[in-house]
């Protein structure tokens, strides 16, 4: 996952639209596939490395990893490592993540709704 240079024109325009827009700014927070995905699982509760793992099949080791970083880079999830033998670490929202809870309820029941109508259209 490469970062834009911050000298580019990309960049500068991000910036200045999120600056203006708080919807853009969240949606630069929460809104890459699995940013969102991993906070939806969180909203239940703390969640191991292991557990989200399993939650999300497809995620590679990797990306979970670095999508739990800028998760808590943005201080929207914690990370607590208990000094254990082999050591456990848990992943949690803080109080703004669970803030989350009901917007990303609403965008599940959008999603259900646009599917159906999306499928409907398909089917006609």
């Amino acid at each position: 996952m490469s970062k834009i240079k911050e000298t580019s024109t990309n960049f500068e325009n991000k910036k200045l639209l999120s600056d203006e827009c708080s919807e853009v700014y969240a949606s630069n927070i929460i809104g890459g596939q699995w940013s969102l995905a991993i906070c939806s699982w969180l909203i239940n509760g703390k969640l191991r490395f292991g557990e989200l793992r399993k939650l999300l099949p497809n995620i590679t080791e990797r990306m979970l990893t670095l999508q739990l970083r800028k998760l808590e880079e943005n201080k929207i999830i914690t990370r607590t490592v208990f000094a254990e033998v082999p050591p456990r670490v848990e992943y949690e929202l803080t109080a703004i993540g669970y803030k989350l809870k009901p917007i990303i309820k609403e965008l599940e029941q959008w999603g259900t709704e646009h599917k159906e109508i999306v499928n409907s259209d398909r089917l006609n």
